[in-house]
């Protein structure tokens, strides 16, 4: 009887620690940091007057993917130091970045929008051809 509850409880820690175990982190390179309009400001409504306010936005790159990402916190942000190469992991509309060289820390990122590494060619743009052709 002993064994069996042993057996179960073993098999249950190990199913629990399988079950919390963290995504592996993927490598990338911080390629660039834009600064880019994401909203406005309204300073003295009677007045009417707004100010673009600015977000940081940067390119992460993989082997594969291209990611453009900002700040989920916009009041502190850090900034990242471009050229170096980061770690990462995806959950859901966010990613949980952290940079060689830095603090070390984790910090969470929204993606903005995901675009796959290709040729040049496909990125150009149509030929059009001249009705004497």
């Amino acid at each position: 009887m002993q064994y069996k509850s042993l057996m179960l409880a073993s098999l249950l820690l190990a199913a629990t620690a399988y079950a919390k175990e963290p995504k592996a982190y993927q490598d990338g390179k911080l390629l660039q940091m834009d600064s880019v309009q994401c909203g406005m400001d309204e300073k003295g409504a009677k007045k009417g007057k707004t100010h673009d306010l600015l977000c940081q936005e940067y390119v992460v790159q993989t082997d594969q993917v291209v990611y453009r990402i900002r700040p989920r916190d916009d009041k502190h942000p850090m900034l990242l130091p471009v050229g170096q190469n980061a770690q990462f992991r995806l959950e859901k509309n966010k990613m949980l970045l952290r940079v060689e060289g830095l603090d070390g820390k984790e910090r969470e990122y929204v993606v903005v929008s995901i675009k796959p590494r290709g040729d040049s060619t496909a990125d150009a743009s149509p030929a059009r051809l001249n009705h004497l052709q």
